[in-house]
């Protein structure tokens, strides 16, 4: 496996920087517009709005080969990683379903739900919640 060189670090940590600040802006905002929803739609908008991007652009790639592996490697793991790791995760289940892996992409989507809710659940626990 290639080690990753300065150029692709420098990609993907500019690219998260650009991603992380536009999650933070864009869940902020969807707060202000629905100050009182009962669900975390400022996370939600922003899942949705990130599996979005990165399903057009993987779309597009495929179709047309529109992308050079630097320019993936600064949208695809740089902005929408630091925008929103749940592109990633929706993108790669439906390469799966897309390849006739049914089982594998079924199998992903409720590994990844349970595995990370039951970290989230053993973190907050370790972490002194009751």
């Amino acid at each position: 496996m290639k080690l990753l060189g300065l150029r692709e670090l420098l990609l993907v940590g500019t690219g998260g920087f650009i991603g992380s600040v536009g999650r933070y802006v864009l869940s902020g905002l969807t707060y202000r517009v629905l100050p009182t929803a009962v669900m975390p739609v400022g996370t939600m908008f922003v899942n949705v709005l990130g599996c979005g991007v990165i399903g057009y652009l993987g779309g597009m790639m495929d179709a047309r080969q529109a992308m050079g592996p630097e320019l993936r490697i600064f949208l695809f793991l740089g902005v929408l990683g630091g925008f929103t790791t749940f592109s990633t995760f929706g993108y790669e289940t439906l390469i799966l379903a897309r390849a006739g892996d049914q089982l594998r992409a079924g199998a992903n989507v409720l590994l990844t739900v349970v595995l990370c809710l039951v970290a989230v659940w053993l973190g907050h626990s370790f972490g002194g919640a009751r």
